[in-house]
């Protein structure tokens, strides 16, 4: 019993969702002009974050309820990093960072996403700062992961 109340507690701690897929008012902002969020990356310098997704894909939904969703509306995030989703092998139309038409389909091909759930992280100009993360990985360290990759996309961003 002991166990049963200390793991309900962490799970409402780690504000881990007891429900289903998220509601309408409750999704990652979907990548629609990567060219426009690589000028707000430059005004903040901040590295956008692009989680590419299936909507197949159930460790997909927990990255994003479990992390990303929590890091979008955190204010301390807002200038920190800029979040967009992907769907991989959609024909919705985007327009890349160097400000061509593509489809998010296409982008994750160029960017040779083949495993969902993988996060990306990319500086002002759509170059990769980092190695991607692949795959759920580790739960209890993912968090460290994101905050790893969004740390050395800022620095490459900043310089430093």
């Amino acid at each position: 019993m002991t166990r049963l109340i200390a793991a309900c507690a962490l799970i409402l701690t780690w504000g881990i969702p007891l429900s289903g897929p998220a509601s309408a008012g409750n999704n990652l902002v979907h990548a629609a002009n990567f060219k426009a969020d690589a000028r707000m990356a430059v005004q903040r310098k901040a590295p956008v974050l692009v989680l590419f997704s299936s909507p197949t894909c159930h460790y997909c939904e927990q990255v994003k309820q479990i992390y990303l969703l929590p890091m979008q509306k955190d204010p301390a995030y807002r200038n920190r990093v800029i979040i967009r989703e992907v769907t991989v092998g959609s024909n919705a139309p985007i327009t890349d960072f160097d400000g061509s038409a593509t489809t998010e389909g296409a982008f994750a091909v160029f960017n040779k996403v083949s495993i969902v759930p993988t996060v990306k992280v990319f500086d002002t100009r759509g170059h990769e700062t980092g190695e991607p993360i692949v795959g759920l990985l580790i739960a209890d360290f993912y968090f460290g992961y994101l905050e790893a990759a969004i740390d050395e996309g800022t620095r490459k961003i900043r310089g430093s």
